[in-house]
């Protein structure tokens, strides 16, 4: 009986020890992503055109909208960057990072976090593969997604209006 016992025990302590590896991989394997994410490049450019509107559609100068007037971005949360205002050129990068042109120290959002553009005159967003995601009028942007006058852009914990 004794011996039917520390097999047993042996078992399972081997059990454990694979379980406990098995998490230290997982976890290794989840780090190695977040990173990833972090330090990847953005996709080509050719693979946006999809994303465009139709080829019938009236084509204005670039970085002009419609009507005439450029879109900008316009800080309503938090309140301390509230009435901050960004134009928007040809494309701009938005993140914690140095380099880009809508520069934020909040700790929801990414180094390189999302991407605006201006496409046949339109304004648009494309989230770059952030860890916290990129939401437009409170729903989750996972392909470029067109903005209008009004429209409600999250990034991290700031809150832009898409205003002229």
């Amino acid at each position: 009986m004794l011996i039917l016992t520390s097999l047993d025990n042996a078992n399972l302590l081997r059990a454990l020890e694979v379980f406990l590896v098995a998490l230290i991989w997982l976890f290794f394997f989840r780090v190695i992503r977040a990173v990833w994410v972090e330090v990847r490049p953005p996709k080509p450019r050719a693979a946006r055109q999809a994303h465009s509107e139709p080829t019938g559609a009236p084509r204005q100068a670039p970085g002009q909208h419609p009507k005439g007037a450029k879109l900008r971005l316009r800080v309503i949360e938090p309140e301390a960057s509230r009435g901050q205002v960004f134009d928007v050129p040809a494309e701009v990068t938005v993140g914690r990072a140095a380099g880009c042109a809508v520069r934020m120290d909040d700790a929801y959002t990414s180094n390189i976090h999302a991407r605006l553009y201006r496409q046949d005159g339109t304004l648009w967003v494309e989230d770059l593969g952030s860890t916290n995601g990129t939401w437009v009028n409170a729903e989750r942007v996972v392909s470029p997604v067109k903005l209008g006058r009004g429209d409600v852009l999250q990034i991290g914990e700031t809150v832009f209006e898409v205003a002229r």
